[in-house]
């Protein structure tokens, strides 16, 4: 792994009386050290993303003060009101930072209605500031990368993580180099070049881009990958979407959630963010079914769901759901576990549905999503058709991006319903009247 300065996250110097160990503090707040998901090892907090002694991946673990609901919706109207909760500084409103988060929950009536849902909510993070919920994660991964004086910041991403990446770094003053598969979506290029100049496009899908995000790290000195070596800081971002349901809910949890996987660290924040909520005492301890979505021609998560084994099989991912394109997803088993131990379950659908869950979405309650949260809202009608979701149960569906990032997924099967001539005699006779 690359070396990243971490003067602020190893053990007390003995020459300095301790005062290694308080800059660590102040630094990533309540976050006592990162731990491993497998074998459970403790390693000091850093730039370290896989156990030394199994190799599984790592975690922050906290050691959370009391929380109130007072102090938190004291805080900003972004997730820096949950910052008692992340492994950030207590001054991190201070830095120049994107400021994500505390998007909108809406009723979904409509949508419900046309489903047979009778309590549906969505979660819209299409109105993050460079439009999806990775601005959530990147503020994190942002934060440690600072403390570790990385001299780069970068990602390997399907879109909108480069998106959010090139905006957060150009607001911090930091140089950033983003990867991409050379066949994204142009919406979602054009969205990283204007952020920065170091647009990497690699001829291959995700996985292979990963993989080269994976050696650079190994190789360069002070470069930061977001999700590789700061990981376990920039997936807690993810946790703020559970934090905001339950408040926004009134301090409640949901009876479902559907969420859409991709790597499945999302899935699992937002499961882990309900456990935090309730050992805090700020919400009443409830079962909450958590449901996972794919598109078909990636659904490793969901095969292996089906098929009711524990080990995720690779594949080469084929959709136009090119944000959830991850053949390999580094989360996939803990998403099972979630699923299975919650009474949810993983479920796909083809890109037809897909399309059909963007429309259906937009022309029930006005929000253009992009192909995974079309996926979602996909998921959800079979979820429903299938049995498998409770009707009648509180729900709550999260939207992750904004549909101007994928517009070539709709734009032929969209358009004018006739194109007539300046009259109304041309009008009437098109029948819309």
């Amino acid at each position: 792994m690359s070396a990243l300065t971490a003067e602020k996250t190893g053990v007390p110097d003995p020459d300095t009386n301790g005062e290694t160990a308080g800059l660590r503090e102040r630094a990533f707040g309540n976050a006592t050290g990162l731990s491993c998901r497998e074998c459970g090892h403790e390693v000091e907090l850093g730039p370290h993303y896989a156990c030394p002694e199994c190799f599984g991946p790592l975690e922050v673990a906290y050691d959370f003060p009391t929380v109130t609901r007072e102090e938190i919706e004291a805080g900003p109207r972004n997730i820096w009101r949950y910052k008692a909760l992340l492994p950030v500084p207590d001054d991190i409103e201070q830095s120049p930072n994107m400021e994500p988060g505390f998007t909108r929950l809406l009723r979904a009536g409509n949508l419900g209605r046309e489903l047979g849902l009778s309590n549906l909510w969505v979660k819209d993070d299409s109105t993050n500031p460079t439009n999806s919920f990775k601005d959530r994660v990147v503020a994190c991964a942002l934060s440690a990368a600072t403390e570790f004086k990385a001299k780069v910041f970068a990602c390997p991403s399907t879109g909108n993580l480069a998106n959010a990446v090139a905006a957060a770094g150009a607001r911090a003053g930091i140089k950033t180099v983003v990867f991409i598969p050379s066949n994204l979506e142009k919406p979602k290029q054009v969205n990283s070049a204007v952020y920065t100049e170091q647009l990497v496009a690699v001829d291959g899908n995700y996985d292979d881009v990963n993989k080269l995000a994976s050696e650079i790290a190994g190789e360069e000195d002070g470069w930061a990958f977001v999700n590789v070596n700061v990981r376990p800081f920039y997936a807690e971002g993810s946790k703020t979407l559970g934090y905001e349901i339950a408040e926004q809910l009134g301090w409640r949890l949901p009876d479902q959630v559907v969420i859409p996987v991709a790597s499945g660290s999302q899935l699992t924040k937002v499961h882990k963010a309900f456990g935090e909520l309730v050992r805090l005492g700020l919400v009443e301890d409830k079962p909450v079914k958590i449901f996972g979505a794919q598109a078909t021609g990636c659904s490793p998560v969901s095969v292996a769901f089906k098929d009711g084994v524990d080990a995720i099989r690779p594949v080469k991912p084929d959709t136009i759901a090119k944000s959830l394109a991850i053949g390999n997803p580094a989360d996939g088993i803990y998403v099972l576990d979630v699923c299975r131990t919650t009474g949810g379950a993983v479920e796909d659908i083809t890109d037809d549905e897909v399309r059909q869950g963007i429309l259906l979405l937009a022309r029930t309650e006005g929000i253009f999503t992009e192909t995974a949260g079309g996926t979602t809202v996909g998921v959800l009608k079979k979820l429903v058709e299938t049995g498998q979701l409770d009707p009648d149960a509180e729900t709550v569906v999260i939207n992750t991006g904004m549909g101007l990032k994928t517009l070539d997924a709709v734009a032929d099967h969209v358009g004018p319903a006739a194109t007539i001539a300046p009259s109304y005699a041309a009008f009437v006779a098109t029948g819309i009247a």
